[in-house]
């Protein structure tokens, strides 16, 4: 039985169904658990918020806690069916419960070399199959399902790697990239959510080939190192049909991922473009083609403008209402962390440090590499931190202008040799 109580109430043995508040202004992403552990508890007691849920049929009732006395060992949680897919339709609290296990745990600096070899293959492929499309030629996208699985293989063993790095594309190679991006990210919001293999696989050439309408669109315009006009921006908002156009006949392009290349610019609230559908009228990949779109948009450098951080990126977009399906954008963000590799943060020691790994068990506490002091407004020695392990320190809160004060911010997360290639 679920039951509405005050924080302050909750004890050691109840079973936490919710907590009582946006999801992203409380540092206790994990929910519906028992609670066993004194840290999670004193966390919980501290998070800011005011009510919550608890499930008594899963674990202690407030009636059944005794004050001043050691509390009942919590209740063994019956055997449940297998968990339904989340309903996207509706905003819910962030899902799945449990982040998807890596098939294969490597060092970080290992997966980023790997990760930059494959960003620049993908900028290859993506660049030819651009060439194609603007010299009229047919375009046959099943070539780049090896790109694709590459990449999804990338995401299996480590998240944020290939993402991070991707993110660091130059203005010139910006349109190119940015495709590899959002096949990386649509891979890794699909693993977030329990897509099978197939559907990873779906979601990933979906989101290579979603900007392929861009190939039509006039170059001065595509790479004006300004803002655009609005006759401009009228003439770039018809990419998603022309690219619908270029890809509709073909054969290696599922509806679903057909439908994304269609409508990757539409929003929940029905202000989106081009149909202005509103959101139950726009499907799952779409509506997870517009996240990973937006994200890699706003933190990656333009011609007239310097990308944003990562953790500000996603605090922004978490604030802009109607844009998003909530439900989907919380998984997202627990497929790349709250602050995301290469966002730079403050701690409660006085000193800034630049998000390095994430930890996927607690996204409030990554590895770190701290690097400068606020105290002294001198830099230190970069010591690499995890945050999760043997320390009192903590994320106090994002930092702003990180590449713009720190120019050298790339070298502290990112391995020397990844950054090496991915210049190549």
């Amino acid at each position: 039985m679920l039951k509405k109580i005050a924080v302050s109430q909750l004890r050691l043995g109840m079973h936490l169904h919710k907590l009582e508040g946006a999801w992203l202004e409380h540092p206790f992403w994990k929910t519906r658990f028992v609670i066993t552990s004194s840290d999670d508890l004193k966390r919980l007691l501290g998070c800011g918020l005011d009510a919550c849920w608890i499930n008594t049929a899963l674990g202690l009732d407030v009636a059944a806690v005794v004050e001043d006395t050691p509390p009942a060992a919590p209740r063994a949680a019956p055997m449940a069916a297998p968990p339904a897919a989340p309903s996207l339709a509706a905003a819910a609290a962030p899902a799945p419960l449990t982040p998807p296990a890596r098939v294969a745990d490597r060092p970080i600096a290992d997966e980023l070399k790997q990760a930059a070899a494959i960003c620049n293959r993908g900028r290859q492929a993506v660049t030819a199959m651009f060439n194609e499309a603007r010299m009229g030629r047919t375009l046959d996208p099943s070539t780049c399902l090896p790109l694709v699985e590459e990449i999804s293989g990338s995401v299996m063993r480590n998240p944020g790697a290939l993402v991070s790095l991707a993110r660091l594309k130059t203005r010139d190679d910006y349109t190119y990239m940015h495709s590899v991006a959002v096949c990386a990210m649509m891979v890794a919001l699909s693993r977030q959510i329990g897509l099978d293999e197939a559907g990873c696989r779906e979601a990933g050439l979906a989101g290579l080939m979603h900007d392929i309408g861009k190939a039509l669109m006039p170059v001065d315009v595509l790479n004006k190192p300004g803002r655009l006009s609005d006759e401009e921006f009228a003439v770039i908002r018809t990419h998603s049909e022309e690219g619908y156009g270029l890809l509709k006949d073909g054969q290696a392009v599922s509806a679903a991922a057909l439908d994304v290349v269609l409508h990757h610019h539409e929003r929940m609230d029905g202000t989106g473009y081009p149909h202005k559908l509103p959101g139950d009228q726009i499907s799952q990949l779409a509506r997870m083609g517009a996240i990973c779109d937006v994200y890699d948009a706003i933190t990656s450098n333009r011609p007239y403008k310097s990308g944003w951080d990562p953790a500000q990126s996603i605090a922004r977009m978490a604030s802009w209402k109607g844009h998003f399906d909530t439900a989907l954008f919380a998984a997202f963000v627990q497929s790349l962390g709250i602050y995301p590799t290469g966002s730079l943060v403050k701690l409660a020691s006085s000193r800034l440090a630049v998000v390095v790994e994430q930890n996927t068990g607690n996204l409030v506490s990554p590895v770190v590499m701290v690097f400068f002091s606020t105290k002294s407004q001198l830099h230190i020695t970069p010591t690499r931190l995890d945050l999760s392990r043997g320390t009192q320190d903590r994320i106090t809160g994002r930092e702003e202008g990180g590449s713009e004060r720190f120019p050298h911010l790339d070298e502290l997360w990112a391995d020397p040799e990844a950054l090496r290639r991915m210049k190549a």
